[in-house]
């Protein structure tokens, strides 16, 4: 007999199916596609940790995280974004180009753990250094739970990850990666952008 399918299962398939049409979809967000908007039918104001439907949102963003279509970054407004495996290498072509808004302005701090990161390919590490780096796309940051029982968080090269998953050999130039993933969400904030309007104003 045919097991169940309960509703997370259906939530999943939808959020898939969402994530393989656009490509992207932010995790949680009022006006863009989102897991939160799908989960719960419409916009969540404030926190959806607080949202009845919270459990069930953290559940499928669980199941979404570990598998093997989508990748967590911090690409849209500096917001968690799940990126489809066909956005893959227009992903690693930007965050590998090393581009000025990527380096400007990077402290100290940060352009140690970096060097750190890409000598041994992944490092546990937490703090504002990590997270300059994960907003500029320096290095892919994944949330982890250490050993002692915290939450923690991992960092890896974008070299070291694309050999780990294997990623499609298609060449593409960070400037046409970019128009790809902007022509999907035209106007939100990519980090590329934001470096740029910061510096016309």
């Amino acid at each position: 007999m045919p097991r169940k399918r309960g509703k997370l299962w259906f939530l999943l398939n939808e959020c898939l199916a969402a994530l393989r049409r656009t490509g992207l979809l932010l995790q949680s967000d009022n006006v863009l596609p989102s897991v939160t908007t799908l989960v719960v039918g419409g916009p969540i104001r404030g926190s959806w940790w607080g949202h009845p439907a919270g459990s069930l949102i953290f559940r499928t963003l669980q199941q979404l995280a570990e598998h093997r279509e989508v990748l967590f970054i911090k690409l849209v407004a500096g917001k968690d974004t799940l990126v489809h495996r066909s956005l893959w290498p227009e992903v690693y072509a930007i965050a590998s180009a090393g581009e000025p808004w990527q380096r400007a302005g990077l402290s100290a701090a940060a352009r140690a753990l970096e060097k750190q990161v890409a000598k041994s390919g992944t490092v546990e590490a937490s703090g504002t250094a990590a997270k300059e780096l994960e907003l500029r796309l320096l290095v892919r940051c994944e949330q982890i739970h250490t050993d002692a029982g915290h939450h923690g968080r991992r960092l890896e090269s974008w070299q070291h990850w694309a050999g780990r998953i294997e990623l499609e050999a298609r060449r593409v130039t960070p400037l046409d990666a970019k128009a790809a993933l902007e022509a999907i969400l035209p106007g939100a904030k990519f980090p590329w952008r934001e470096v740029a309007s910061t510096k016309r104003s």
